[in-house]
């Protein structure tokens, strides 16, 4: 349950299927359940406009996550409101099981977080490679998955990125638009392919050194290894990413970090600035 206050006069309908923009299955099943009342569980009728400042109650059941959840949460909860938080991912951790033997990613470690305070329901937004760290966002409640799922889908959640990449790009800021693929020669790895996924990376030099620039990407799209493979094919790998055809580094890894979330917030009706305390 929670409670929301109409920014603008509208009904009940319109707020659910224009503003919100909900499915009409979750639309049909909301209605059948009387879910949306006033504060005092009054009901409500679904077309008569209310006027903006009215505060309605929404309550609807919650199911519990798959994820088992670690003895302690460990891992830093950067933000966190009724509707969604955003944790700091580390490097070296998956961002959720891929099967029962998995129990240790950050999206255990997020349902330890939610257990202490009582809930059930924990699912990521997005996801980070194993080798990338930083900002994570995860829904507490189904009408929040729903709605930050489609936000990803239009691209109205903006994600920055920063990596150190080899050499100096020679222009300032720029679009890699290719499309993305598996490689049929490597497991794991992607590769720019025809026939592959639309993919769009943004990026802008914001330092640069002797060897090697410092970017800050911004995601349009979410393929696995999209930034690393992107990166790579213009001739400016990530240092360290030898998968990608980087110089090995003393540290054998590379450094790519998700430093900034923001968003206009469905429920608060707030705009989201979140970065990530371990930005250089």
């Amino acid at each position: 349950m929670f409670h929301y206050t109409l920014n603008e006069t509208m009904t009940i309908e319109e707020l659910l299927r224009n503003h919100w923009r909900l499915g009409k299955k979750l639309v049909h099943e909301l209605r059948m359940a009387k879910a949306v009342t006033t504060i005092d569980s009054e009901p409500l009728l679904w077309n008569t406009p209310l006027q903006a400042g009215t505060t309605i109650q929404v309550t609807f059941p919650i199911p519990s996550s798959s994820y088992r959840p670690t003895a302690t949460c460990a891992i830093d909860v950067v933000y966190e409101d009724d509707h969604c938080l955003i944790v700091s991912k580390p490097k070296g951790m998956a961002t959720h099981p891929n099967d029962e033997r998995d129990t240790h990613t950050c999206m255990n470690h997020v349902m330890a977080h939610i257990k202490e305070q009582g809930g059930t329901y924990a699912e990521h937004i997005h996801r980070l490679d194993r080798g990338t760290q930083g900002l994570l966002l995860i829904a507490k409640h189904p009408l929040a998955k729903s709605i930050f799922d489609r936000m990803i889908e239009e691209k109205t959640i903006i994600r920055t990125y920063a990596a150190e990449v080899q050499g100096n790009l020679r222009t300032t800021s720029g679009t890699i638009a290719e499309p993305l693929g598996k490689d049929r020669h490597h497991a794991t790895r992607r590769v720019v392919s025809k026939t592959g996924q639309h993919a769009v990376t943004h990026y802008e030099v914001v330092a640069r050194y002797k060897q090697s620039c410092v970017v800050h990407l911004i995601l349009e799209t979410g393929r696995t290894h999209q930034i690393r493979v992107h990166l790579a094919h213009i001739g400016h790998p990530i240092i360290g990413d030898t998968m990608y055809g980087a110089r090995q580094t003393a540290s054998d890894d590379y450094e790519l970090h998700a430093i900034q979330l923001e968003f206009d917030h469905p429920f608060l009706n707030e705009h989201i600035v979140v970065k990530d305390s371990l930005e250089a």
